[in-house]
């Protein structure tokens, strides 16, 4: 049998094609001109003012949260399911993630909850967008506007999802994307910081550059104490080539949805992944809920993968459980959902056979 693997990126010989030039021409003068380019296009896809490249989102988030001025004990308000990566870049700064509950069905912010969290010491909410599922970005809107907070979208999961006409990511203060090898674009490793702000941008590009300013003519000079999460020109080659396919890897990605979606149409006590009126789904990650009281084992299910020859993915499991963070008991929905979910494979090449393979394992271990 086959691997199925739960997820793997896309490469085509267009992508070696742009990487095996950068590798051979593309350093001195020209060492930028791949992530300029990336860049550029990537603005002109997500619809945006500026956009920058970093080695990681994580570093995006970090090169953020610094330009917004976060400070030790300033609060950040987050989903409790979530990837750890978005709470991590608030701890560098000596700041503090406040995890709140999420919604039954998107699994992401609950407005409700960000409201009444918030604090003297609240400096932003961070909505993230979690498996390509859309934060209610409106209500969070009007609640960041209320109490004067940075609205941040951490889109590095939502590639290809759209809320009323904007694409996720160009909604808030500033945004972040992750091009990992397992997003539906990839550039192996690496990130993006966007914004329609010029002074978030101006900040961001300073603290990415060592502290050093476009504006300064001394050479070696730096203002402040910066960073380094340059994207590599390598790298912003394979992502020139994938943003030449984006719209390809994203309807590929909806068209595994739905073909899950099919076959899952008739399982009783599961939902999957929403799209809500008004809204697109990139559907990077296709997600099973089981219903409370469904016979649903996720340690059984996943060594039946296992068996079978498929990579198994575990829900996000609530932040606040780990070992580094408090518990928050009033999560509820963040602390019942964790158990009862799974991710399903999902990547450009997986075939309906292959889908067809998951859907009867699942079968075997639920019904």
């Amino acid at each position: 049998m086959n691997r199925i693997h739960y997820s793997k990126p896309s490469i085509t010989s267009l992508e070696v094609g742009y990487a095996t030039r950068a590798a051979q021409f593309g350093w001195g003068e020209r060492c930028y001109d791949c992530i300029t380019d990336f860049e550029e296009s990537f603005k002109q896809h997500l619809g945006v003012k500026f956009t920058h490249a970093t080695s990681s989102c994580t570093g995006a988030l970090h090169l953020g949260y610094t330009a917004i001025g976060l400070q030790p004990d300033d609060e950040v308000i987050i989903g409790d399911i979530n990837w750890l990566a978005c709470a991590a870049a608030i701890t560098y700064l000596g700041a503090k993630p406040v995890f709140v509950d999420v919604l039954p069905d998107t699994w992401c912010l609950d407005p409700v909850k960000v409201e009444s969290s918030i604090t003297s010491k609240t400096k932003a909410i961070v909505a993230v967008h979690v498996y390509g599922n859309l934060c209610e970005m409106n209500e969070l809107r009007n609640i960041a506007l209320r109490h004067n907070l940075f609205l941040i979208e951490d889109a590095a999961e939502a590639i290809g999802s759209v809320y009323h006409g904007k694409k996720a990511g160009s909604m808030g203060d500033f945004g972040v994307f992750s091009f990992h090898g397992t997003k539906t674009l990839t550039t192996g490793e690496g990130g993006m910081f966007v914004t329609d702000n010029p002074d978030l941008y101006e900040k961001v590009i300073t603290l990415n550059n060592h502290g050093r300013s476009q504006r300064t003519s001394k050479q070696f000079w730096a203002d402040t104490v910066g960073y380094k999460y340059r994207m590599a020109n390598v790298q912003a080659a394979i992502g020139c080539a994938q943003m030449e396919r984006v719209d390809e890897l994203i309807a590929k990605r909806r068209e595994i949805f739905l073909e899950y979606h099919r076959l899952f149409s008739g399982m009783k006590g599961v939902t999957m992944n929403p799209e809500k009126t008004g809204t697109t789904n990139g559907y990077w990650m296709p997600t099973l809920l089981f219903d409370c009281g469904t016979k649903f084992d996720r340690e059984k299910l996943l060594a039946k993968f296992k068996e079978n020859n498929i990579d198994g993915r575990v829900f996000f499991w609530p932040l606040s459980w780990l070992p580094m963070f408090e518990r928050v008991e009033t999560n509820p929905v963040a602390y019942d959902i964790t158990e009862r979910a799974i991710n399903l494979p999902s990547y450009h090449d997986l075939t309906k056979e292959e889908q067809q393979r998951v859907y009867e394992v699942i079968c075997e271990d639920t019904l």
